[in-house]
């Protein structure tokens, strides 16, 4: 969850630049506007990327309770989040490339390829970027959490003695649910149109002697809706740091029990002697 708020704490350093260039020309140079898309799509592959990453964790700990035990290690989890900052890093190095700033309707606009001569070596890149850390990414998603939900579904699953091991193990499948439900909302909702717009008119200026006035009026409005969509991404993040800190509590809880219990018999022979 602390990769999830880098993710957004990058987002959140671009939003006034962005949102200054709605409305106005944009007045802060080349480097700049490198660098806010740069941080910009670092944010949103990353989320997606660390979104995979919580949703493969999920799946092995409610399918695979027992080999949990030995892959879930603090090592393990921070060579992870260093190979998917590595992963997001070095995919989106040319995006700094790529990026300029264009004219549009007697404004001048921030964006990634307003340059059409560019158009072919960003459709490829574009393509093998969308296809590794968004596409493969998602069909993870959405087979992990299939699998988690067959797995939930049987009635033996979670199932204990008495009537509070059924209450503890219902709890667990409807935070499980709620946590499938959110993450699958994020990645359609705030990622899929923006990816597909993206896609869509990389195809179409790759072709420039097809394209019109109108179809670039009509992707420029539509780049700024699923923008929108995609911001809101920070805002889910918010629902998953609280399930997960849920976790963290409990468990956090569960060691200072331990802790007080190893510490009463010292004090009670203390007090004897």
């Amino acid at each position: 969850m602390l990769n999830l708020t880098l993710c957004d704490i990058l987002y959140v350093s671009t939003l006034p630049f962005f949102i200054y260039n709605w409305v106005n020309d944009w007045p802060f140079g080349e480097a700049v506007c490198k660098i806010c898309n740069f941080l910009f799509e670092a944010n949103h592959y990353g989320s997606i990327l660390f979104l995979a990453a919580i949703s493969l964790h999920r799946f092995i700990g409610i399918c695979y309770p027992v080999h949990s035990l030995s892959w879930n290690s603090t090592r393990r989890a921070k060579l992870v989040s260093v190979g998917v900052w590595a992963c997001v890093l070095t995919g989106q190095a040319p995006v700094l490339y790529f990026t300029d700033i264009g004219d549009y309707d007697n404004s001048s606009y921030c964006h990634v390829l307003p340059n059409q001569t560019l158009s072919g070596a960003f459709l490829v890149y574009g393509s093998v970027i969308s296809v590794g850390m968004f596409v493969l990414p998602f069909m993870l998603v959405i087979v992990c959490y299939g699998l988690m939900v067959r797995k939930l579904l049987e009635p033996s699953w979670g199932s204990e003695e008495g009537q509070q091991g059924f209450r503890a193990a219902h709890r667990t499948k409807q935070k499980s649910v709620k946590m499938i439900i959110i993450v699958l909302m994020t990645f359609i909702f705030c990622f899929l149109p923006y990816r597909l717009i993206e896609f869509w008119r990389r195809l179409i200026l790759y072709d420039s002697e097809e394209t019109t006035c109108k179809m670039e009026e009509a992707f420029f409005i539509a780049l700024q809706v699923t923008w929108l969509m995609a911001s809101a991404n920070s805002i889910m993040d918010p629902i998953l740091y609280f399930m997960a800190g849920q976790d963290f509590r409990k468990t956090m809880m569960k060691k200072k029990r331990k802790k007080s219990e190893n510490t009463l018999p010292e004090c009670a022979n203390t007090v004897l002697t």
